[in-house]
């Protein structure tokens, strides 16, 4: 299916679902996003070691 085909399916699942009034108060709660998170990622974590990580992991969860 091309992209345009799963949003079409998507939207007459969702109205039938749930009525197009429905259907729209769901979009409206959709929000992708903003910015490149993978590019963020890289510099927010770039200094950081795996082993850093997980004992930070661990402190939180209380071991």
């Amino acid at each position: 299916m091309s992209a345009y085909e799963i949003r079409l399916e998507g939207w007459k699942a969702l109205t039938e679902r749930l009525g197009a009034a429905g259907a729209m108060r769901f979009m409206a709660q959709y929000d992708p996003g903003h910015g490149d998170y993978t590019k963020e990622r890289h510099e927010i974590f770039a200094d950081l070691e795996l082993e850093d990580l997980l004992t930070s992991i661990r402190r939180q969860e209380g071991r």
